[in-house]
């Protein structure tokens, strides 16, 4: 796949019940999702609990990652994309993850809106500006959910003519600004790579235009979630629907009570990886253990 996008998972962290880090359950996850097939890992992003790694941590899982790509790479002549988080709300910060992602040879940095400072739109861009500058292709990551701002199309549109601004991440969860973008902003680079960020809205945000997803369900399910992202780009809506809606209550049950807890949940259900995670994140409450539960079987997925 020459263009940037397809099935990408956001991986998650495995930890102990110590909350130290797990890194051959880590590095047992990105087997799987290679021999599932998946187009793309991201280590180190929202579902990867990153603000709660240390940096000596983060080290060692972009080293993994890299050692199991490298080597499927190689046996199977298959590119792997390889996306690593380097966002930061202290533009310094995340200058120097993306000059950390590029050392690594990640083929993007995802970069998020920086968060709790409320940055205007002029001051987005600038962070943004300053990230293009280190010469490793950027993914925009827009999450107004987390950060408490949303970057509107105009001011993406302005961000997307910078150098080495390669796609978004669009996380927005509003289907019409998805729209908007693919209409005003891919329209002037054909190149710039829409990706979804919400897994239910994978086949939408497709169907419209997009270029793939960053999935957290594909942590459980790559090989499934990989099947429906290419049928949608293939054209192929009926095989795309099926899937799509035999996943939706997992979709849904994946973020019922958080990411990555919820998701950590349902791994832990057949065996993966513990479900532990790091404060301040808590384990999911036995109520959402049985919805999760319940959107497994009904999708047959346990």
């Amino acid at each position: 796949m020459a263009k940037f996008g397809g099935a990408m998972t956001a991986l998650v962290t495995p930890m102990h019940e110590d909350e130290s880090v797990d890194y051959e359950g880590f590095r047992a996850l990105v087997k799987r999702q290679l021999e599932g097939g998946i187009d793309g890992i991201l280590p180190l992003g929202t579902t990867a609990e990153t603000p709660t790694l240390t940096e000596d941590e983060e080290d060692e899982i972009i080293k993994i990652a890299f050692e199991e790509v490298r080597a499927y790479e190689k046996a199977n002549n298959r590119k792997i994309w390889v996306t690593l988080g380097a966002g930061s709300n202290c533009t310094r910060d995340a200058v120097r993850y993306c000059e950390r992602a590029k050392k690594a040879g990640a083929d993007a940095a995802l970069v998020v809106t920086p968060y709790y400072n409320k940055p205007s739109d002029e001051g987005i861009y600038k962070h943004f500006e300053a990230v293009s500058k280190v010469g490793i292709p950027i993914v925009v990551y827009n999450i107004q959910g987390r950060t408490g701002k949303n970057i509107d199309v105009p001011t993406l549109l302005k961000i997307a003519d910078l150098p080495n601004i390669i796609g978004v991440k669009e996380a927005s969860g509003n289907i019409n600004q998805m729209m908007d973008v693919i209409a005003k902003v891919k329209a002037k680079h054909p190149e710039f790579a829409v990706i979804c960020g919400d897994d239910g809205l994978t086949l939408p945000l497709i169907s419209c235009g997009g270029d793939g997803v960053f999935s957290v369900v594909s942590n459980y399910a790559p090989d499934l979630i990989t099947k429906l992202t290419h049928a949608a780009l293939d054209g192929d809506l009926k095989t795309a629907r099926q899937l799509h809606y035999r996943l939706l209550p997992f979709f849904k049950a994946a973020f019922v009570d958080g990411n990555p807890t919820s998701i950590k949940y349902a791994l832990s259900l057949r065996g993966d990886m513990k479900p532990c995670v790091r404060l301040p994140l808590v384990e999911v409450k036995a109520s959402a253990k049985e919805v999760i539960k319940s959107a497994l079987s009904e999708c047959n997925l346990i």
